[in-house]
C-alpha cells in the first residue's frame, strides 16, 4: 500500500509539472509541417514557399513583397515550437491567432529578424505595432545557425521564448478574444531566405 501511494503521488507530481508554463510534457505536440510538401498550409501571394532536404524554405521572390504560409486550421490557446535558420539579412516571423486576405494579416507575430531587431518580440500588424520587445541585453540570436523559438498563448497571456531563454511575457484583452491561423512571414523588400523546421504545437 506505501508503494502504491508513493506511485500515486509521484503521478500526480509528474502531471502537474507538464501543466506547467516551463514545460512542454513528455511529448511535442502535433507536427504542422511533414517534411515533404505543405500539406496543411495555404500560401499568400507571390513571394516563395518550399521544400528543400525536409525543410521548409521562405524566400523573397521578383515582386519582392509581402508573403504568408498560413495554416488550414484555427488555434486558440496553444504551445508552439519551430527551429528557424536564417541564411540571409531579413524580417521574417511567427503569427498566431491571426487571419489573412490577400497579403493583408490581422494578428500576432513573434518575431523572427536579425541581431538587434527584437526576435521574440510581439508586434501587431495593422494595429498598434509594438507591444513588447525583448531587451538587447538578452540577446541570444545564432545567426546563420538553427534557432528554437516556443511560443506559447494562453487565454490572454503570451509567452515567448528563444533558445530556452524566456524573452518576453505578455497579458493583452484583445490577444485574449482571438482565435486564428498560425501563419510565417515573409517581409516586403526583398533579401530574405529562411528555413524552418521540427514545427511543432500542442493545444492547450
Amino acid at each position: 500500500m506505501r508503494k502504491l501511494t508513493i506511485c500515486l503521488l509521484l503521478a500526480g507530481l509528474a502531471l502537474q509539472a507538464c501543466k506547467t508554463p516551463g514545460a512542454m510534457g513528455g511529448k511535442k505536440g502535433t507536427s504542422l509541417f511533414n517534411g515533404k510538401d505543405l500539406t496543411g498550409w495555404v500560401v499568400y501571394g507571390t513571394e516563395k514557399w518550399y521544400v528543400d532536404k525536409g525543410e521548409l524554405v521562405c524566400e523573397s521572390g521578383p515582386d519582392a513583397q509581402y508573403g504568408y504560409l498560413g495554416t488550414t486550421e484555427q488555434f486558440k490557446d496553444f504551445d508552439l515550437t519551430v527551429d528557424f535558420r536564417q541564411e540571409a539579412e531579413g524580417n521574417s516571423g511567427v503569427f498566431f491567432r491571426c487571419s489573412v486576405e490577400g497579403t493583408k494579416i490581422t494578428g500576432w507575430q513573434a518575431e523572427v529578424a536579425p541581431p538587434g531587431k527584437f526576435t521574440g518580440g510581439i508586434y501587431e500588424s495593422y494595429g498598434r505595432g509594438w507591444l513588447i520587445q525583448p531587451d538587447p541585453k538578452d540577446e541570444n540570436l545564432k545567426m546563420g545557425e538553427w534557432n528554437t523559438l516556443r511560443v506559447r498563448a494562453v487565454g490572454d497571456e503570451v509567452t515567448t521564448w528563444l533558445n530556452g531563454v524566456q524573452k518576453i511575457t505578455l497579458k493583452d484583452a484583445k490577444i485574449g478574444a482571438a482565435t486564428g491561423q498560425i501563419a510565417l512571414q515573409i517581409h516586403d523588400g526583398g533579401g530574405i531566405k529562411v528555413r524552418w523546421r521540427n514545427l511543432f504545437i500542442k493545444k492547450l
